[in-house]
């Protein structure tokens, strides 16, 4: 049961209190969430399976993806959902015996190998690019394999991986590189271009909120919680996200026919992830990789200061003043005339020897 409430956080005054025709509509928001619920809850007791993925002797929770949500209640026939392996719809790696405890390569490649998947579909509804969408899932499974004690005792570490992959995928810095400056191919179908078209017109956080509460099925305290916003601001983004949708696209304004829409467009085309061992041994390069120019960066910086403190002064030397003007001093005299005494000198130097040995030898007078 939702309750209409005022938030006066740190949000954005007019996501945290709708007013006028925005706070009828949040008002309204309730009794169609729990019609689709109840829609949901129906189909699937007829077609929910039991998946699970023991990781560190923990059950994945509906936001990780385990567990059968709204999205996993459409038969395998139809398009691939959002948040289950397509291959059936169970995980694509179990383990031999329950009692059997998986290495940490084990448990990360059946991470891996169910998650991600469904992940590079989400990041391309959120991109709009496949090179992008692939990038963000390998970018995520990498930060996860090198902080894999913290994921692999997270309650949930498919929405660990999840929130790395949405993050990474709307980061603005994307734009600047120069691979992603033109835009790529759009879908083969004009509904899939045109659905994709909507989505990307949206605000990044209205995109994210959309995809993870009609895409996804999570609901909606736990699609607050991912996007890092409160519950009302969620519901706000959620409403007005939808109104944008069916405002370009009538036919999708019912939300079970957005989330078939939805996981069909992510569904043609063709993303594949790579293998997961590829993955840890490029994050296991890149970790390595970093931390050798982190040495060579401390090993420069120790013997920048080692050669500064060897040829540095010890003791102060003032500086020289500069040059002034002396006032006073008389004129330097020219040169004259020899006097005779000179000139009988002179005569004399001339007239004995310049070099040679004789020059050395004393000659009593």
């Amino acid at each position: 049961m939702y309750v209409l409430c005022t938030f006066t956080g740190e949000g954005a005054p007019h996501e945290a209190a709708p007013r006028g025709r925005a706070r009828e509509a949040y008002a309204k928001l309730p009794a169609s969430l729990d019609k689709a619920e109840k829609v949901t809850n129906t189909q699937e007791a007829a077609a929910r399976r039991q998946v699970t993925v023991r990781l560190t002797k923990r059950r994945p929770t509906k936001a990780g993806g385990a567990t059968a949500g709204p999205a996993t209640a459409h038969p395998t026939t139809g398009p691939e959902p959002l948040d289950v392996d397509p291959r059936d719809g169970e995980p694509a790696s179990r383990p031999t015996s329950p009692a059997t405890p998986l290495t940490p390569a084990q448990a990360f490649d059946g991470l891996y190998a169910f998650c991600a998947p469904a992940l590079v579909r989400q990041a391309y509804l959120l991109s709009g690019r496949r090179e992008l969408a692939r990038e963000s899932v390998e970018q995520a499974f990498r930060l996860a394999w090198q902080c894999w004690p913290e994921v692999a005792v997270d309650p949930d570490p498919a929405g660990w991986v999840r929130a790395a992959t949405h993050e990474y995928a709307l980061s603005p810095w994307h734009r600047f590189r120069p691979r992603y400056r033109h835009p790529e191919p759009p879908p083969a179908e004009a509904p899939d271009r045109a659905l994709l078209d909507v989505l990307l017109t949206l605000p990044a956080t209205y995109r994210r909120t959309l995809l993870l509460y009609d895409g996804v099925g999570l609901d909606l305290p736990e699609t607050a919680a991912e996007t890092e916003a409160s519950t009302p601001a969620a519901a706000y983004r959620l409403l007005h996200a939808r109104e944008a949708v069916a405002s370009l696209l009538p036919e999708l304004a019912s939300p079970a026919v957005l989330h078939r829409r939805l996981a069909e467009v992510a569904s043609a085309e063709r993303l594949r992830a790579p293998r997961p061992p590829a993955v840890r041994s490029a994050g296991e390069r890149r970790a390595r990789f970093w931390t050798r120019a982190a040495i060579a960066f401390t090993i420069a910086i120790i013997g920048a200061t080692a050669l500064t403190a060897r040829t540095a002064p010890t003791r102060y030397e003032p500086p020289v003043p500069a040059g002034e003007t002396v006032q006073g001093v008389p004129p330097r005299a020219a040169r004259g005339t020899l006097s005779d005494a000179q000139l009988k000198l002179r005569a004399k130097l001339r007239s004995e020897t310049q070099n040679g040995p004789d020059r050395l030898l004393p000659r009593p007078e």
